[in-house]
């Protein structure tokens, strides 16, 4: 296993489907690799996209996400919820029809 690069990050989202994504994890280097594997070891599906995982990690931990930032969001949550098999379809731009 090679070592995680001190430029990778991780953040991770809570939804409740209540009010915005929450922060409840970031990091970067081996913290964002740890992340990373603890949401795998948990089911937790990973999306790679460097530039919202930039723009997440100037979100405080347990802040929701601003709002300049729910489309993107949108889009990995309803990512996940398709591999959970909890939406029937979804659209390339995230939002159900």
């Amino acid at each position: 296993m090679t070592a995680p690069s001190p430029r990778q990050i991780a953040v991770a989202l809570e939804y409740d489907g209540q009010g915005a994504p929450r922060v409840t994890a970031k990091g970067r280097g081996e913290l964002a690799q740890r992340i990373i594997e603890t949401g795998r070891e948990h089911g937790v599906a990973v999306e790679e996209n460097a530039v919202l995982a930039q723009a997440l990690s100037a979100v405080e931990l347990d802040d929701q996400i601003p709002e300049e930032l729910y489309r993107a969001a949108a889009q990995v949550i309803a990512f996940v919820l398709s591999l959970r098999g909890e939406m029937k379809h979804v659209r390339r731009d995230g939002i159900s029809p």
